[in-house]
């Protein structure tokens, strides 16, 4: 799969691909990510990209024709058919909220193109005439949409086959239709014994024990009861999906009662 990235900051990217267990996605070109920069189409000496917005306001706003101009010359660089080219897609506070099943959906494509606004944003009729969706990592504002575009590349990266060193790796994430949509359960690794702050703490016996099934039951239960405490909403999702074990209820329904 190919992603082309808008940005004016390219090389906030670099240390991003050269540096993780994800760079095998990069390296191997599994996810082909070529970056450009619209300021390489603007026109002046200057090769200015924005401007004062209409009405007034404070900010500036990036001016559509540089835009314009680098997404004509990615769209001649890849050299799709129109029926199939690639979705050009703006990250943004108003857009849809990024997820693992988006991630999912995006490492089981060809693709996009993908527009880091900055300053006060964008010229909307490059929105209107261009962009074909609209992602958001949360309620919040960034000042740019590089941070946004590392976050999806790199969920997308590691879902990639041969990236991760287990293969499995990934089916155990939260999120994971594996762990039907809930928390992943905690995690413990040598020493048996941690000399806590506070003193001495264990990795709980039944991870220790070599029961399989005792254990499958007990991350289930630490899944459930994670998931409960600090994402509710996703347990809920889970229950009106008839996910939920009779075990499962019956788990939590001990909890309730403590």
């Amino acid at each position: 799969m190919r992603f082309d990235v808008i940005t004016l900051f390219p090389e906030l990217f670099e240390p991003f691909f050269r540096s993780g267990i994800n760079r095998r996605a990069f390296d191997s070109k599994q996810v082909d990510v070529r970056l450009w920069n619209p300021r390489d189409f603007a026109e002046g000496n200057y090769r200015r990209v924005d401007d004062r917005p209409f009405g007034g306001g404070p900010g500036m706003v990036m001016m559509a024709e540089p835009l314009w101009r680098c997404l004509q010359a990615i769209r001649a660089d890849r050299a799709e058919p129109e029926a199939t080219r690639a979705p050009v897609v703006l990250f943004s506070p108003i857009g849809q909220r990024l997820d693992h099943g988006m991630a999912v959906r995006w490492s089981e494509s060809d693709g996009a193109v993908l527009v880091c606004g900055r300053y006060e944003g964008i010229d909307q009729r490059f929105i209107d005439a261009c962009v074909d969706r609209q992602i958001s990592l949360g309620d919040f504002v960034l000042s740019g949409g590089e941070i946004a575009a590392v976050a999806l590349l790199d969920a997308v990266a590691r879902l990639m086959p041969g990236v991760l060193g287990d293969e499995g790796s990934h089916q155990q994430d939260s999120f994971n239709p594996a762990l039907d949509g809930l928390l992943d359960s905690p995690h413990h690794t040598r020493p048996e014994v941690w000399q806590g702050p506070a003193g001495p703490l264990r990795v709980p016996d039944v991870l220790l024990g070599g029961h399989h099934e005792h254990i499958t039951r007990y991350r289930r239960e630490q899944s459930l009861a994670l998931t409960e405490g600090q994402r509710p909403d996703l347990l809920r999702a889970a229950r009106e999906a008839g996910l939920l074990s009779a075990k499962d209820e019956d788990f939590l329904a001990a909890r309730k009662k403590l």
